[in-house]
């Protein structure tokens, strides 16, 4: 089986980067997989894409060398199943809030003896090559995503789950959950209460030796996440990258030619 080299950089010492993918195109994904991202998760959870979008943007970074990642919906079997047997080198799971989730989370991403996943890795034969059955265990990624006050609480219980891979901290969630909706929901957070629990939990996850991943808005902001202990920065996401390029390049555009400029999101047709 193709090694993940997730595991191989973090076993170094080497920090990561992490791609993000909302919208349903191959294209997209082999672009995106071609900047030189150490991983790329699609989001199947908030993305605008189902796993008839997933199959075919695997496919298409299948060329580079980065590790696919996948962003499940929920913690259901079904799906968690499916997305690994179509290649996915690592599932991330959103609203763990209890050990006992996290467990179980992790019993559907591992084959028996050390979980309950189904067996018919249908992809994943021809894309993560010969031995699949019997390396993958060691080979698949397990991210629960701490996102509310409730896991929070289980931090350390959770952390210590027998089998979990890493955490994989979504800021917006979090700071909802945390402030009952008092700070509104974004990235790379300054309040001093978000910044503690952020460190909190990176801190957690060295104790126990698992990765730390956090979803940040800026590259700045992502080099201090791996000051604080963070092994695994995703920057941004495909969405926000290409509206704030083309927003940009508007912009600048008007600047020059001091032309009259249109309402983004204005209503009417052409």
């Amino acid at each position: 089986m193709i090694k993940n080299r997730l595991k191989q950089l973090w076993a170094e010492g080497k920090p990561t980067i992490n791609g993000w993918l909302s919208i349903g195109n191959s294209f997209i994904a082999e672009i995106m997989a071609a900047q030189g991202y150490d991983s790329i998760g699609v989001d199947l959870q908030h993305g605008a894409l189902d796993y008839n979008g997933l199959l075919p943007m695997l496919q298409a970074m299948r060329a580079s060398a980065t590790v696919p990642l996948v962003r499940v919906p929920w913690l259901e079997p079904g799906i968690i199943m499916k997305v690994l047997d179509a290649g996915a080198y690592g599932v991330i799971c959103p609203m763990v809030n209890t050990a006992e989730q996290a467990a179980e989370f992790v019993s559907y991403l591992r084959y028996p003896p050390l979980g309950s996943r189904s067996f018919g890795p249908t992809r994943a034969n021809f894309a993560a090559g010969a031995n699949y059955a019997s390396e993958s265990n060691g080979e698949i990624l397990a991210f629960a995503m701490i996102e509310t006050a409730e896991a929070i609480e289980n931090l350390d219980a959770i952390v210590s789950t027998p089998g979990l891979d890493g955490i994989y901290v979504g800021p917006a969630d979090l700071t909802l959950g945390m402030t009952q909706g008092r700070l509104p929901p974004a990235f790379d957070r300054e309040e001093p209460e978000m910044i503690e629990a952020i460190q909190r939990i990176a801190a957690a996850c060295k104790r126990t030796g698992i990765t730390a991943a956090l979803h940040c808005g800026t590259p700045a902001y992502a080099a201090r996440a791996i000051g604080w202990g963070y092994n695994m920065t995703t920057v941004s996401n495909d969405v926000r990258m290409l509206a704030g390029a083309a927003e940009a390049n508007v912009k600048k555009f008007r600047e020059l030619t001091g032309g009259s400029s249109v309402s983004a999101g204005s209503e009417g047709g052409y």
